[in-house]
């Protein structure tokens, strides 16, 4: 009996990770196929039409008396249809009746049959990454090209705030919890109590306190306030991640590096930060994609200008004022995408290991 529920339980588990990942997948596989179709093919059927498929083709026209009154039966073939039904498309005898053109009273008579629409094209990742080419009329009748901007500038300039707002946090983040875990000072119950309190603040409400600090200090509009400001409101969370992984690890290991007369430092840089590879990498992780694929925090601290602006408003701008163009949106979603799909396979190995960091103790 014990078997049996075991494996009902295991069967469980790897069906509703089964179907996670299939409602994962299917967007992102939709959105990779999209990112290759012209723009027509995108506004005229889904990505699925790429693979064959039953299909209405255009076949014989059928040519109804001129003097057929539309807003009576309408008779086809011997059976009578509603002006409404042949506009939308009726099926009959395996064959689906469709106007052709109303005004002429000709119907299309379409059968039913396999069809692809292979036609993939690389000019939306062309376009996203070197920028898209506009021709303008001058007032004398003639055209320019002006050539727009790609998402090359972006992606730096994403990279350039990621990185240091995920490795400051994470640093800091790992002394504090070590001081919280390890050490004996006043009040130390209460200020971690504090920085875990942070994490209910909506982010939203401090945008604008800390934006006005930042104003009187010159920060604004800096690489080094994102910086800050991903760095502030990352750390409560890190904090409490590092602190659940730190506090578990096995007490005789300070006592031993004490009595060798190490220092703090020493036991931090020599021993909890190689022990602590794993949870690191797992908050990184997650600190990493929160940077990478912010857009309020970056809009509201760095601005929008094309010398600065991140990846996640260069796709938003994208589409145009317009929206001609959103079907670029597609390819720059993907290219964005592949950044931190990166940084998570190259991380995998230590993913499960720190999530699981703190959960058990040893």
């Amino acid at each position: 009996m014990v078997k049996r529920k075991r494996k009902r339980g295991k069967l469980v588990v790897n069906l509703v990770l089964g179907i996670i990942c299939f409602i994962w997948l299917v967007p992102t596989l939709g959105l990779f196929i999209s990112s290759f179709r012209p723009a027509a093919d995108i506004l005229q059927s889904g990505w699925w039409k790429v693979f064959p498929h039953q299909e209405y083709t255009a076949g014989e026209t059928l040519q109804l008396s001129k003097e057929v009154d539309l807003r009576g039966p309408i008779e086809v073939n011997g059976r009578t249809y509603t002006d409404e039904q042949l506009k939308a498309g009726v099926e009959a005898d395996g064959k689906q009746l469709i106007w052709e053109n109303r005004r002429a009273r000709t119907v299309n008579v379409q059968e039913q049959g396999w069809k692809t629409v292979p036609d993939l094209t690389i000019d939306n990742y062309k376009n996203v990454l070197s920028g898209k080419e506009y021709k303008l009329k001058e007032a004398d009748g003639s055209e320019t090209v002006q050539k727009g901007t790609g998402l090359s500038q972006a992606f730096w300039n994403t990279l350039t705030i990621a990185v240091p707002a995920t490795v400051i946090p994470v640093l800091i983040a790992s002394f504090a919890a070590y001081a919280f875990a390890w050490l004996r000072f006043p009040g130390r119950k209460m200020l971690f109590v504090m920085i875990i309190a942070m994490l209910v603040i909506p982010l939203q409400v401090a945008l604008i306190p800390v934006l006005k600090d930042y104003t009187a200090l010159g920060l604004n509009g800096s690489y080094l306030g994102i910086w800050l400001a991903h760095t502030a409101f990352g750390l409560p969370l890190v904090t409490y991640f590092m602190y659940n992984f730190i506090s578990q690890l096995p007490k005789d290991l300070f006592e031993s590096a004490f009595i060798d007369g190490a220092s703090h430092f020493t036991i931090f840089s020599r021993l909890i930060l190689p022990l602590s590879v794993p949870a690191l990498a797992s908050i990184g992780i997650f600190q990493f994609l929160w940077v990478w694929n912010d857009y309020l925090v970056s809009l509201i601290f760095i601005g929008n200008q094309p010398s600065v602006q991140v990846m996640s408003m260069k796709i938003a701008d994208l589409a145009g004022s317009r929206g001609n163009d959103w079907h670029l949106l597609t390819s720059a979603a993907f290219i964005s995408m592949l950044m931190p799909l990166a940084i998570f396979f190259l991380l995998q190995k230590y993913f499960v290991r720190g999530l699981m960091g703190g959960s058990v103790k040893g």
